[in-house]
């Protein structure tokens, strides 16, 4: 049978038939169309494909386009195993049309994250990776307006359907090139968390942490403590947005209070995450203030380090490392088979604590008829050039 796109979001857009398996439909609708069949539909997506990706799941993504998306830029891609609202939901994505790429004006089609979204992976139920990939890039390839080709930024180039994307790509001879690549921390091994530290961290750097930790002890009292934020959250948040504020991001004006939609997400996200159970938070206190603080997210099996702030006048103690060594628990845990550090590449804490590594990519892809894909070479090239003459490698 065939799966057909209605493109609801284009006006005299016509639908677009795609051989494939099964019946599916597919829709792009804007965030202002998300009502309660959806949300009910797009929690069920969440429970099927827990672990892909929090920051596009039900409880995260509607408050950051909200928040982040003040102008309605994006919309999101769903895929529906029959009549969109009436059936199962089984794939999404957010999807915006930009008009830059990096700082060059050569709009785009990309998966819309906003800059505290630290990955790009669409959710998809398993079985349905192709059937996805199909759906979505036929849309793009009848109604690419504006864009030259299709981005995905922050992607994970080791999941199933990553590589169903590669491979469907391959087969179409549709061109798909990973622009760049790198790898960052993450935590995955069958050590326990006292095994798994003396393995990843040396000997030496273990003394010193020892030492560390002792010198804090005699200066005053030096508390932990681990909660899912059900009681004190607001509070706990008001400590992790001033610590960090009173930091070089604040300074930066980086900081996640320094602008109020960077704010109001945070504050909504933690607070959806803690109401569902999925959110821990972890800090290192002395004399009862915060010196380092530490956001876990969780989806299914997996959790997302989110984010992380210190305070800078103890630095000197390690306080960041010595809060991620009581991370380390999470190896202990039944209920989880992995952690994201979610930062950024080369990282010189979370990479000497952390031994095992996540590729992320960003990923190009024609779509269009045949001069479109024609100036996409031409574009590529130009970056290979470029890339090559400054000694960069995807």
């Amino acid at each position: 049978m065939n799966q057909t796109i209605f493109p609801e979001a284009f006006e005299g857009a016509v639908p677009v038939p795609i051989a494939a398996s099964g019946s599916v439909q597919a829709e792009l609708v804007a965030a202002s169309a998300i009502d309660a069949a959806l949300l009910w539909a797009w929690q069920e997506l969440d429970r099927q494909t827990a672990g892909t990706n929090v920051f596009f799941e039900s409880k995260v993504l509607p408050a950051a386009l909200a928040h982040c998306d003040p102008d309605g830029r994006a919309q999101l891609f769903l895929l529906w195993q029959g009549i969109p609202r009436l059936s199962q939901l089984i794939g999404l994505m957010p999807l915006s049309l930009e008009p830059l790429y990096g700082n060059r004006p050569v709009p785009n089609w990309q998966n819309w994250l906003h800059p505290n979204a630290f990955l790009g992976n669409p959710l998809i139920e398993h079985g349905h990776e192709r059937a996805f990939w199909e759906a979505l890039l036929a849309y793009c390839d009848a109604h690419a307006g504006r864009g030259l080709f299709f981005h995905l930024d922050c992607f994970a180039l080791d999941d199933p359907a990553s590589r169903t994307l590669f491979n469907l790509c391959k087969e179409q001879r549709r061109r798909c090139d990973v622009v760049r690549r790198h790898e960052r921390a993450f935590l995955q091994s069958p050590l326990g968390a006292g095994a798994y530290y003396e393995q990843a961290v040396r000997s030496k750097k273990r003394k010193e942490l020892r030492r560390q930790t002792r010198r804090l002890e005699d200066m005053g009292a030096l508390t932990f403590d681990r909660s899912e934020g059900g009681e004190g959250l607001e509070r706990w948040i008001d400590e992790f947005l001033a610590l960090e504020a009173a930091g070089w991001k604040g300074q930066e004006e980086s900081a996640l209070g320094s602008q109020a939609d960077t704010r109001g997400l945070f504050c909504e996200m933690l607070g959806a995450l803690a109401e569902a159970g999925r959110l821990e938070l972890l800090a290192l206190r002395f004399e009862g203030a915060p010196i380092a603080m530490l956001v876990n997210l969780r989806s299914g099996e997996g959790v997302f380090s989110f984010k992380t702030t210190f305070d800078e006048a103890f630095a000197r103690f390690s306080p960041g490392v010595l809060l991620q060594i009581e991370n380390y628990a999470l190896l202990d845990r039944p209920d989880v088979a992995w952690a994201d550090s979610c930062a950024a590449p080369d990282h010189p804490m979370i990479d000497s604590l952390w031994t095992e590594r996540r590729a992320i990519g960003r990923v190009s892809i024609a779509i269009g008829g045949k001069a479109r894909r024609l100036a996409f070479d031409a574009l590529r090239k130009a970056e290979d050039w470029m890339a090559a003459r400054h000694g960069d490698t995807a």
